[in-house]
């Protein structure tokens, strides 16, 4: 197959729109978990907060307005196909103006700091973290997941010894959203990360949070394990913004890899309720 020659301008392009969108737009399928959780919830308050958030849904969309305050530090999954040749900026580069032309552009807050310790903010919310896997193909797949750090500080990770059961992998993940209580605003979703290493644990975690919640996981065992992790967090009574009910968690997705013989890595990545991702095809 011939290569594929893409300018860098169009990924600045797409990252830029990418950004904007996922800010001001909840994917589809989690607006419609939000919906049901809302007509199904028993307790008054809980039912009045997940409505109020349903409203606040649709005043962002009508007034072009982003969904939550906190627009995140934008994260980025690239899958780039192994015909394609960037011409112009360095990848890394190209992203990094689309977020900038993304914030400064369209008034979304600019929360990074240069630095952890000194604190300068960098005006521009760059550099994106950006995660990259080489496929087979000729195309660019793009997706941009801006991550508030509410969510983000409640995250954990845990390196098991083999012997961990399923339970103990289970009441892992159901005491780190127990811990995390209203802090996360929930109903939150749940990014599982299980297997690889310390660092490909906590991305694996990251990239569950990018899957859509309608899509089931393609293996039955992992998918009743979600569903197990779902049914024991909605039964911590902590509810829509941590005041009660039984919508604390709108889904919780699993992402897997392999491992080494010593270790079983699992880490959650918590997700607010706006958990908020936006990808395309270049």
């Amino acid at each position: 197959m011939p290569i594929r020659e893409i300018e860098s301008a169009d990924i600045t392009k797409t990252v830029k729109e990418l950004c904007v969108k996922a800010n001001k737009q909840l994917p589809p399928d989690l607006c419609s978990v939000i919906k049901c959780f809302e007509k199904s919830e028993e307790n008054v308050g809980a039912k009045d907060i997940l409505n109020d958030m349903l409203k606040n849904l649709d005043a962002a969309k009508e007034l072009n307005l982003p969904i939550c305050q906190d627009t995140g530090m934008a994260v980025v999954f690239v899958e780039l196909g192994n015909d394609v040749h960037i011409k112009g900026d360095l990848l890394d580069d190209a992203i990094n103006k689309g977020v900038e032309l993304a914030y400064t552009g369209d008034y979304l807050r600019c929360s990074v700091v240069a630095d952890p310790i000194a604190r300068v903010n960098t005006d521009n919310n760059t550099p994106a973290v950006i995660h990259l896997k080489m496929v087979k193909g000729a195309n660019i797949k793009i997706t941009v997941a801006p991550k508030g750090f509410g969510s983000e500080n409640m995250s954990k990770i845990k390196m098991f010894n083999p012997s961990a059961s399923e339970q103990d992998i289970i009441s892992f993940v159901e005491q780190t959203v127990k811990d995390a209580g209203g802090n996360p605003c929930p109903p939150v979703v749940v990014g599982v990360g299980i297997g690889s290493d310390f660092e490909g644990c906590a991305i694996l975690s990251k990239k569950a949070l990018c899957r859509s919640i309608s899509k089931e996981h393609p293996d039955p065992y992992y998918r009743s394990l979600e569903e197990k992790m779902l049914s024991a967090i909605n039964s911590l009574n902590i509810g829509p913004q941590g005041f009660g009910g039984k919508t604390t968690a709108l889904a919780v997705n699993i992402e897997v890899f392999a491992t080494h013989i010593a270790g079983l890595p699992v880490a959650v990545n918590m997700g607010c309720h706006v958990t908020r991702h936006a990808e395309k095809l270049i």
